[in-house]
């Protein structure tokens, strides 16, 4: 049984001309005994987009131009993941489980096919739910991501946790030293990515717990350390996107990933970080609504 309603702390009533993400009203449906918030952009027409967070994300931690510039073609919807955010329950600790959750709440919604954008954490879930459930995906889009027991995913943690010190320490967003190079044009334009994170001003989500950033530092180290998947049967097609220089999940994860997968289609993005796809939204948004369309 799942159950469905607006969470509406103001109690406006929400209006139908709600087209952008800074303005997108929460709501939730509740199944398998977990409550998931979530917000859906876009034409209800063709097939969802479903998107699946990055390590730490909250739904306002999205590009608001990739969401946007996706939804103004695309069915659009995003969520947190159990015990993130606005979600409820106790935070999943494995791929698998976040895997099983997204599926759950992807048949709650009723779709019977889906797409999938995962960004960096989420690439890895994606990954785990089309090997689960190959006929619920019917496209994937892969960003900042690798394959099971990948170089250097297993120690994110370290690299993590130094930038969450380094921006305590100088008074940034930590996301300006994972997400972007520490040359000039990555150094603004992680600044411009970090001003439109802001651009929603109300009813924004809740910000990650301490508990649920240990969880997910556990799911990146056994995802590291696991053996790797055999991709080789993932038939559906998968645009695989990065820049030339992640160092949290570094890039030769992505070209190995775009190898192992035999219908990828693979893109880097020059001076550019983990967080290419949103330094680059201005070409990301038509490469994947190309790639969608085909």
């Amino acid at each position: 049984m799942t159950t469905t309603k607006l969470h509406n702390p103001t109690g406006s009533r929400p209006t139908s001309a709600t087209t952008t993400w800074a303005t997108a009203p929460t709501r939730t449906i509740s199944a398998g005994g977990v409550t998931f918030a979530y917000r859906e952009l876009g034409p209800r027409t063709g097939v969802p987009l479903v998107f699946l967070h990055h390590f730490t994300a909250v739904l306002d931690d999205w590009d608001p131009r990739v969401i946007d510039g996706v939804s103004a073609e695309r069915h659009v919807i995003a969520f947190d993941n159990r015990g993130v955010g606005a979600t409820s329950g106790s935070p999943s600790s494995s791929m698998e489980q976040m895997a099983d959750d997204a599926i759950t709440f992807v048949k709650a919604k009723g779709f019977e096919r889906v797409d999938l954008f995962g960004f960096s954490m989420g690439g890895m879930i994606a990954q785990e739910m089309v090997l689960k459930e190959p006929r619920l995906v019917r496209k994937m889009i892969l960003a900042g991501t690798g394959p099971a027991g990948g170089e250097g995913i297993s120690t994110v943690a370290r690299i993590a946790n130094y930038d969450l010190l380094r921006g305590l320490f100088t008074g940034q967003d930590p996301k300006q030293f994972l997400f972007f190079t520490r040359t000039p044009g990555g150094i603004e334009a992680g600044k411009a990515f970090l001003q439109r994170l802001k651009e929603r001003s109300e009813n924004r989500d809740k910000e990650i717990t301490l508990s649920a950033y240990a969880a997910q530092l556990r799911a990146l180290g056994a995802w590291g350390r696991k053996e790797p998947a055999d991709l080789s049967v993932v038939k559906q097609p998968v645009l695989v996107a990065n820049g030339d220089d992640d160092r949290m999940v570094p890039t030769s994860n992505t070209r190995d990933l775009a190898r192992r997968l035999p219908n990828s289609t693979l893109v880097i993005y020059p001076d550019a970080g983990h967080g290419g796809v949103f330094q680059f939204h201005a070409e990301f948004v038509p490469t994947a609504l190309e790639f969608l369309a085909r």
